[in-house]
């Protein structure tokens, strides 16, 4: 599969799922106003008042739900169009299982966006409880954290023994690692934990991303040109057309997302999306470059856990506020400037990660 013979297949794809998507989203976007699946204000006001807040609270109002509009688009054109591909004779070429690939994607597309979706509704329907000093809205931390363990682990388990994935690969030292090791005469898959700890830690890190205008959905719009080029390298059609579908839906709901956003993606989008991403560069193969081609939303999600040990064990803040980009917004840089400079750095993590995965 030669990367001319299906680039006017890849641009014809990304065309195509941007068409829809901007026909669907200002409707979808007055369906949600009507539905008020819009934000809520989270501060209590007042002195009182979270430094996060004050800087979130202004968005109050605008609909919450481009997740599933997307989720739902890729879903069904990939639905319809992966076999209309094979009937009109295009190669469909894959280093696995047709079958248990496409249980595994869209298994990981929809199952995220279901737990994302109820968040989102019991954040925006539910009344907020108190967990000690902190008001919660929607799902706690620790029944969203359990509900991802659970599918995290079997999604990891689907990877190992349907598509018989037991190694990574280290690029520069063009080495491969196996992970099953045996003990005893019995066969102990570590890359079950190991590929259900990525998907986890994608899944927050995409969740903690999504804070400001544009910002998450500019670096997985990075990240999926980048992809769609691994695809083709890996001769892996059905996951190369779902990149391409996938790409020119975020693109259209991007459109309405850049400062002042028109809609969020919601909890529905952001742990679907952080979950994919991962499971996309399990199924390639090469964790190292998911790292850095993702390494924004790594950086995120590393802010946010040194703040809290920080808390917990200097009871005091390292940064400002976290995630890290609160920080920037927190010492006075304008929204749009500090996710135009992260598209920047994501542009050039997704070059050397490219030029890691092609060497």
């Amino acid at each position: 599969m030669e990367i001319n013979k299906v680039l006017p297949l890849a641009l014809g794809l990304v065309i195509f799922s941007f068409l829809i998507t901007a026909v669907l989203v200002v409707p979808f976007i007055d369906f949600l106003y009507k539905l008020k699946f819009t934000r809520k204000v989270e501060g209590k006001g007042g002195k009182k008042k979270m430094l996060f807040d004050k800087l979130h609270d202004i968005k109050a109002g605008t609909p919450i739900g481009g997740g599933l509009l997307v989720i739902s688009v890729v879903t069904i054109l990939f639905s319809i169009l992966l076999p209309l591909s094979i009937r009109m004779g295009v190669p469909i070429r894959t280093l696995f299982s047709l079958r248990y690939e496409l249980l595994i994607i869209l298994f990981t597309f929809i199952s995220f966006g279901l737990l994302g979706a109820t968040d989102d509704f019991v954040k925006i329907f539910g009344k907020a409880r108190k967990d000690g000093k902190w008001e919660v809205f929607g799902l706690t931390r620790k029944q969203k954290f359990i509900l991802q363990i659970v599918l995290g682990t079997v999604i990891a388990w689907m990877i190992h023994s349907l598509l018989g994935i037991h190694q990574i690969y280290i690029p520069l030292f063009e080495q491969s690692i196996n992970l099953t090791i045996a003990i005893g005469g019995l066969q102990i898959p570590l890359y079950v934990p190991l590929a259900a700890f990525i998907i986890i830690f994608f899944s927050n890190a995409f969740n903690i991303t999504d804070g400001l205008d544009g910002l998450s959905s500019g670096l997985l719009m990075i990240y999926l040109f980048s992809y769609i080029i691994i695809a083709v390298d890996n001769l892996d059609t059905p996951l190369f057309i779902f990149i391409s579908l996938w790409l020119g839906s975020i693109i259209a709901f991007l459109y309405f997302n850049v400062y002042p956003a028109r809609i969020f993606l919601g909890d529905a989008g952001a742990l679907s999306f952080g979950a994919m991403m991962a499971v996309i560069g399990l199924m390639i193969g090469n964790i190292a470059t998911l790292f850095i081609i993702g390494g924004l939303f790594v950086l995120e999600l590393l802010s946010s856990l040194i703040q809290i040990l920080s808390w917990k064990l200097r009871d005091k803040p390292f940064f400002k506020i976290a995630p890290i980009h609160h920080t920037f917004q927190a010492i006075g840089w304008e929204e749009p400037k500090i996710v135009m400079r992260a598209w920047l750095a994501g542009v050039m993590l997704a070059v050397f990660g490219l030029w890691l995965a092609t060497i």
